[in-house]
């Protein structure tokens, strides 16, 4: 006879299990979609550097250092070989 704590952890499991299965079709669509939106952000965060005039670009400033970890990757999904930016040089 299974014990309460057993019970518990097996529907734990069982639920697990059933929303991965729901999920695994859809799972790639959504990074997709989230990389997408995150692509676009990064263009506007960057417009200005990259010579776009940028009418938020007061408000994207301060996330600048947070995002120039991640530049290299996005200029190169982007289909820029080398970095964009002439004082900035990531490749």
């Amino acid at each position: 006879m299974l014990n309460n704590q057993s019970c518990k952890d097996f529907w734990q499991q069982f639920i697990q299990f059933y929303e991965e299965m729901y999920f695994v079709p859809y799972r790639r669509t959504m990074q997709k979609e989230i990389q997408n939106e995150e692509d676009v952000f990064k263009l506007i965060a960057f417009s200005e550097m990259l010579g776009i005039p940028n009418p938020v670009s007061f408000y994207t400033l301060e996330l600048m250092p947070f995002m120039l970890e991640e530049f290299h990757q996005w200029h190169q999904r982007m289909g820029m070989e080398k970095s964009p930016l002439e004082g900035f040089r990531c490749c």
